[in-house]
């Protein structure tokens, strides 16, 4: 059976209501470039392979790539990021547009637009540069304003945490999306959740929850765990993905496991974006939590099939 009759859902009734669903996410965006290229000597300038470059590729990602996932399911998708004003985000904006996503993105011309350029050689990475700055004061103030403005025009909101400082205000964030009547939906970053207070659901990687959380023993011990910082932090729901384990989802009546649905893992990076995507969208269509877990469980299990950020399209979700 599919992943659509287990959870005895129509696919017709299903994108209908997809179509109509509208997200709002916040985040860190960022520009991933790719350099494809081959090696077949060593550099007699140092110890490195020499990568002879042949194509280039330029995708959406960070923050970008979960809203990226949420146009790919046919859902209504809004970015709004702070970027520099330069040649980086007008690529950035024009991969998201051409996408069906509308932008708001805030120009800072006083940084960069975050980069991250990959050389990747037979199937494999040689080297990621990074290009980052923090953004300024002024301008995160003015994305604040906006989106007190724009969150009440959608149906759940998504803060992508990726430790750029694009999430400076993310209490505010979640205070003023809350008192809309708006679930929050935030995929974490770094060691203090306290920050995070009072969104509707959480979702760290494993490592990251064990940052958080420290190690344990047993699934009885992880799960004293999920619950504990759950209630702390007055959260409807904590959801652990635990890549090859599946994913766990922690709420008031109880833990909910799900094995992985990934036949063949190819590369992971992404994958959190599929996750928080598929799960906001399928929220803000109308279905159940648990419901919206499995589909976002079977996204995330085509995308660990493909190279670097890639999304799970409506068609591909709906065959699994």
């Amino acid at each position: 059976m599919g992943i659509m009759q287990d959870l005895g859902l129509d696919a017709a009734l299903l994108a209908e209501k997809l179509a109509k669903a509208s997200v709002l996410v916040v985040g860190d965006v960022m520009l991933d470039r790719y350099w494809f290229g081959d090696v077949s000597r060593i550099s007699p300038e140092a110890p490195v392979p020499v990568a002879k470059i042949s194509r280039s590729e330029e995708r959406a990602g960070g923050a970008a790539n979960v809203a990226r996932n949420i146009a790919g399911l046919g859902g209504l998708a809004t970015i709004l990021s702070v970027v520099g004003d330069d040649e980086a985000a007008d690529a950035l904006e024009r991969l998201l547009q051409a996408d069906g996503i509308a932008t708001s993105l805030k120009r800072d011309p006083n940084i960069d637009t975050t980069v991250k350029l990959r050389v990747v050689a037979r199937q494999q990475q040689l080297i990621r540069l990074d290009f980052e700055d923090a953004p300024s004061h002024e301008i995160l103030a003015g994305k604040l304003e906006e989106f007190a403005e724009i969150v009440t025009e959608h149906d759940v909101v998504i803060l992508s945490d990726y430790g750029k400082g694009g999430l400076a205000h993310v209490a505010d964030m979640i205070r003023l999306a809350r008192a809309a009547g708006k679930p929050v939906l935030i995929d974490p970053k770094g060691d203090d959740y306290s920050k995070y207070a009072g969104a509707t659901l959480l979702t760290p990687n494993r490592s990251e929850f064990r940052q958080v959380a420290g190690s344990w023993k047993d699934e009885a011990a992880l799960t004293a765990k999920a619950q504990a910082l759950r209630e702390e932090l007055n959260l409807d729901a904590l959801l652990v993905t635990r890549s090859e384990e599946g994913m766990t989802l922690f709420r008031e009546s109880g833990a909910l496991h799900q094995p992985t649905f990934a036949r063949e893992v190819y590369d992971v990076s992404g994958a959190g974006d599929t996750v928080i995507g598929t799960l906001g969208l399928a929220l803000a269509a109308g279905l159940e939590m648990p419901a919206a877990m499995s589909l976002a469980n079977a996204a995330a299990g085509v995308v660990v099939g493909k190279l670097g950020t890639a999304v799970c399209s409506q068609g591909e979700l709906f065959a699994q």
